[in-house]
């Protein structure tokens, strides 16, 4: 492991400041080598359980959204890679492998070990955080083969994919009749758009035209016949094309795809604000809670909330300019994940769990009997890193733009420090001085700063090498 710092982190509220840590010095436990299932930082990103060592597709995804922020102590790239080399000749990637054998692991119901088309996604973030442009060339082939293998299988007449709901992980979520989940075909059009994007940065006309048609093609249909004007939701679809009226998560996959327009964006964030469906007190359940399958203990997909899901809620929000709300959102589920860490009415140890409750303090069942795993950090330091860095402080960084945006609701003390952009370490620190609100910064290289600070002031400036600041006021 490169021995570098990792970027520090300036809040008020120094128990945020803490996990953040936290998170990072346990982040090397679950770095493991799939041959021996020892502790090793040039090992996989896995979960370790008792009897098997399974890497899944989702959660290496996801991992790679918190990953980027580890000034390159921690390989962001090195599970996803691990999917790409396991690539058949169909174009088939399968959801998850047991790595000790680098076989698939196939469920009954999902026979095919079909998981969420996220890739795209993540590399375009990637790219985004580094500036290698080379490793999108390089991973180019395979993407492309993986979308046209989901093509050929699972896309029907009607032009949309049919996969079982267990593609989705949400497992017991209560979706039975589903034929065309909402989620599934939502990040088709997700991974479609950052194909296109990702083809724009190759400067390959062609990539981009066939996926940004693609991507329309898909928004066209979940709108003409997954949305429901009466209730203001998207539904999964059954065999015969009908909406299963079951509200969940998985709809919330549409704002991240940018496919409903304002008026139903306004109408899915209604129904996040809503106690009745989505507006608990811990954001947000995976189940509505007028759902009769709602559990309060969480039980699983039929009402838990999910770090992984929270963080593509949020991302959907940023979306549609909801920056606030986000960022409400985003701090809400914090002070429930620290709420975690302590000892609960049992005296059971705290830690950072798989899912918690909807409603009060604490992790919550996975089924009847079994609770959420603990230090479950693959979809945690969604939370932890990630939305704490993007959302909390409100900093968004693309090292090949060479820009910073930093998105401040309130004026309050924080920012980060020593964060590596590549080669160039940057510092961005808010702090009040005897002559105002004082913005320092210090970088190795120039960059272009954007501040926009409470919807009021806004302005870019070029940042150069070395140490300045800028007093808000000023602006």
């Amino acid at each position: 492991m490169n021995k570098h710092d990792f970027p520090k982190i300036h809040f008020y509220d120094q128990d945020f400041v803490d996990i953040y840590n936290k998170t990072w010095s346990w982040v090397s436990s679950l770095w493991i080598n799939p041959e021996t299932g020892e502790q090793d930082s040039e090992g996989l990103f896995i979960y370790p359980e008792k009897d098997k060592l399974v890497i899944n597709q989702f959660e290496s995804i996801f991992s790679t959204f918190f990953l980027v922020y580890s000034n390159r102590n921690f390989d962001a790239c090195k599970n996803i890679d691990y999917f790409y080399e396991r690539q058949e000749a169909s174009g088939a990637i399968r959801w998850k492998y047991d790595v000790k054998t680098n076989e698939p692991v196939l469920d009954k119901d999902n026979k095919e070990g079909v998981g969420l088309p996220l890739f795209a996604f993540a590399e375009y973030n990637l790219f985004h955080k580094s500036a290698n442009k080379k490793r999108i060339k390089d991973v180019m082939p395979a993407l492309q083969k993986y979308m046209s293998w989901l093509d050929e299988k699972f896309k029907k007449d009607n032009g949309l994919y049919s996969v079982p709901v267990s593609a989705s992980s949400m497992t017991n979520s209560p979706r039975e009749k589903v034929y065309y989940p909402v989620d599934f075909n939502a990040c088709m059009a997700i991974n479609a758009s950052y194909m296109s994007a990702l083809g724009d940065i190759l400067n390959d006309k062609d990539i981009s035209f066939q996926y940004r048609k693609m991507y329309f093609s898909i928004k066209t249909k979940i709108n003409s016949l997954m949305w429901d004007n009466a209730s203001g939701f998207y539904y999964d679809l059954d065999k015969d094309e009908k909406q299963v009226k079951v509200k969940t998560i998985a709809s919330y996959w549409t704002m991240l795809a940018e496919i409903p327009n304002a008026d139903k964006a306004d109408l899915l964030v209604e129904h996040l604000n809503n106690p009745k469906t989505f507006g608990t007190d811990h954001p947000f359940p995976t189940l509505s809670v007028d759902n009769p399958n709602f559990s309060e203990d969480g039980n699983g997909y039929c009402g838990s909330v999910m770090p992984a899901f929270n963080f593509m809620v949020i991302k959907g929000l940023e979306k549609y300019a909801q920056y606030e709300f986000a960022r409400e959102c985003a701090i809400r589920h914090l002070y429930y994940v620290l709420e975690g860490l302590m000892p609960n009415e049992n005296k059971q140890p705290g830690d950072l769990f798989e899912a918690y409750m909807p409603n009060k303090e604490g992790r919550a069942k996975i089924n009847k009997k079994d609770y959420a795993r603990s230090r479950y950090l693959l979809t945690a330091g969604l939370s932890t890193i990630a939305l704490m860095i993007e959302n909390v402080i409100g900093l968004s960084i693309s090292l090949p733009r060479k820009t910073v945006d930093w998105i401040i609701p309130n004026l309050e003390i924080m920012g980060i420090e020593n964060l590596s952009l590549k080669r160039n370490l940057i510092t961005i620190l808010s702090n009040k001085s005897s002559r105002g609100w004082e913005i320092q910064m210090e970088s190795e290289k120039l960059y272009y700063f954007t501040i926009n600070i409470l919807d009021q002031k806004k302005k870019t400036l070029p940042i150069p090498s070395g140490k300045c600041s800028m007093l808000i006021d000023k602006l």
